[in-house]
């Protein structure tokens, strides 16, 4: 009978790049759910199910989702497996947070044709003195 794997905080902090404060941070908000052993449960066990949230919570990070809206859609996926409702929550926080980053694309786009203008104005200027001290 095979045994499931099990990972120590510093086996997942080495595989994943992280701290292990990090990690502790995700076992606050909930994301990962370790078996505590040894003298007073001092010892964190984290299951495979613990590492593949983990790796979901940093691929939604990279998406740029919040820690919260990574964890209600990674504690759908231990809902029954229904996935029509946990895709149309996934497909609506996407699209939510592609609004977002579209908008914060247009406000930089906007902001760097600022940049420009004032770029161009200020070398406009230094010809002028260039020219008037020469």
């Amino acid at each position: 009978m095979a045994t499931n794997p099990t990972y120590t905080i510093s086996d997942l902090a080495r595989e994943f790049d992280l701290t292990t404060r990090a990690i502790r941070f995700y076992e606050d908000m909930g994301l990962l759910q370790p078996l505590r052993e040894g003298p007073g449960g001092r010892n964190r066990v984290y299951s495979a199910r613990d590492r593949t949230r983990l790796k979901l919570t940093l691929r939604a990070k990279r998406l740029g989702l919040s820690l919260t809206e990574a964890k209600d859609i990674i504690d759908m996926y231990d809902s029954p497996r229904d996935t029509g409702p946990q895709l149309r929550k996934f497909l609506a926080v996407l699209a939510d947070h592609r609004r977002q980053l579209e908008e914060q694309m247009a406000d930089l786009v906007a902001n760097l044709d600022e940049v420009k203008v004032h770029e161009k104005e200020a070398r406009a200027l230094l010809t002028r003195i260039d020219r008037k001290s020469a």
